[in-house]
């Protein structure tokens, strides 16, 4: 059995979080278990209302036949991604009280590190 692999998303920015969600995706589809835990800018990835799909990098992305943030989230909620938004990074970010993607938990560093275990971690 595979070690499940962490994957720490501490920025906002479209290349990380494409980047982090193609690794994410990729793993799964190889069947490990993967959980995804974003912080501090990087929850702008988890939010219900996607902005980095304004990025004009997505259209970009998109024009050149690469799966972009739209179908790669929805690739990580049909792949069963444990996908966490740090309580304590939404609040440093002032998105709080801003809704998330029905899929999220919102969670701690101790629970993405008991998540992963002694998985992998890659951070972006």
């Amino acid at each position: 059995m595979p070690k499940p692999l962490g994957i720490l998303l501490i920025s906002g920015g479209h290349e990380r979080a494409h980047y982090a969600l193609m690794l994410a995706t990729g793993a799964a589809a190889l069947g490990r278990e993967v959980t995804l835990f974003a912080t501090n800018a990087g929850c702008r990835l988890l939010l219900a209302d996607q902005p980095l799909l304004a990025d004009p990098r997505e259209a970009e992305v998109a024009a050149r036949g690469v799966a972009g943030i739209a179908t790669l989230l929805e690739a990580a909620d049909d792949l069963g991604l444990h996908l966490l938004a740090c309580e304590a990074g939404l609040r440093t970010e002032g998105l709080d009280s801003v809704p998330l993607r029905p899929s999220v938990t919102i969670a701690g560093i101790a629970s993405f590190l008991a998540a992963i275990g002694d998985g992998q971690m890659a951070t972006l």
